[in-house]
């Protein structure tokens, strides 16, 4: 896909949609987006952004419906417990052919599909917080209705935001399970390297700048190189040395197993939201 994306409505214009409609408008690959929120003011606000067309819910209980009927691809952000009455809301104003695609977690496209009918072509996309930077992650699951075409289509709208990953539907949760909750991990990383740095007589501001920012190097240095983590590993841990002793006391907790826990559980509670429960 490449080239200029189609008309776009973004129903649920929160910190996700909100993180998706800044990298669309800073790609300058979508001129006409239309945005429905609430309220008026943050309506205002997004329509103040270049080919951005902003609806407030407070002022027209037809936003919703508007503004799928002027896309081609509709894009669905609202809370997963909102998404039903949602589409049964917008299912008789797509006009044919309109892509509709979810970012709402748990909520499956069989699901999509019964609401709005077995043609409409549906995708799921599971986005991270890093979308917020240009830095996302996008798993992508296209519904059988969805053409090829269709989806390079709703991937390329994802690359404004990041990298796209495109999988099976029922890898969807799985992949929640490390590039969705994985920025959580990541942080959580540095708040336990924080406090070490602290326990060693720093300063908090000191042992911020320490910590935080060798997480930042670390993985532009990884980005920006061709070796993979295990050989750069490698390259800091010296025989003998410092480095050393401390990735073995690493390894003797067997973070892999750790690792290996905690995503199983995002998965088991992942089934368990798809579930109802």
């Amino acid at each position: 896909m490449s080239g200029m994306l189609p008309p776009i409505a973004i129903l649920g214009a929160g910190s996700m949609g909100g993180a998706i409609l800044l990298g669309l408008v800073d790609s300058g690959l979508a001129p006409d987006i239309t945005v429905t929120t609430r309220s008026r003011e943050k309506a205002d606000a997004r329509g103040e952004l270049a080919g951005v067309t902003g609806l407030a819910l407070e002022d027209d209980s037809e936003a919703n419906r508007d503004a799928a009927a002027a896309a081609d691809i509709v894009l669905v952000a609202v809370k997963p417990h909102m998404v039903a009455d949602l589409l049964g809301e917008i299912a008789t104003a797509l006009r044919p052919g309109t892509v509709v695609v979810s970012v709402a977690a748990g909520i499956t496209i069989a699901t999509f599909a019964q609401i709005l009918g077995e043609d409409v072509p549906v995708l799921r996309a599971m986005p991270n917080t890093p979308a917020l930077v240009g830095k996302g992650v996008t798993g992508l699951a296209a519904g059988p209705a969805a053409s090829a075409e269709q989806t390079a289509t709703v991937r390329a709208l994802f690359a404004t935001v990041g990298q796209v990953i495109e999988v099976d539907e029922d890898q969807i949760d799985a992949l929640s399970t490390i590039s969705g909750s994985g920025p959580a991990y990541v942080y959580l990383l540095i708040e336990e390297f924080t406090k070490a740095a602290v326990a060693k007589g720093f300063s908090t501001e000191k042992a911020r700048t320490m910590a935080e920012q060798t997480f930042v190097g670390a993985t532009a240095l990884l980005e920006a190189s061709t070796e993979d983590p295990a050989e750069l590993r490698r390259q800091v841990t010296s025989p003998k040395g410092t480095t050393e002793r401390a990735v073995a006391v690493l390894q003797e907790a067997r973070l892999d197993e750790v690792f290996a826990r905690a995503t199983d559980a995002a998965l088991a509670r992942a089934r368990e939201i798809a579930e109802g429960r």
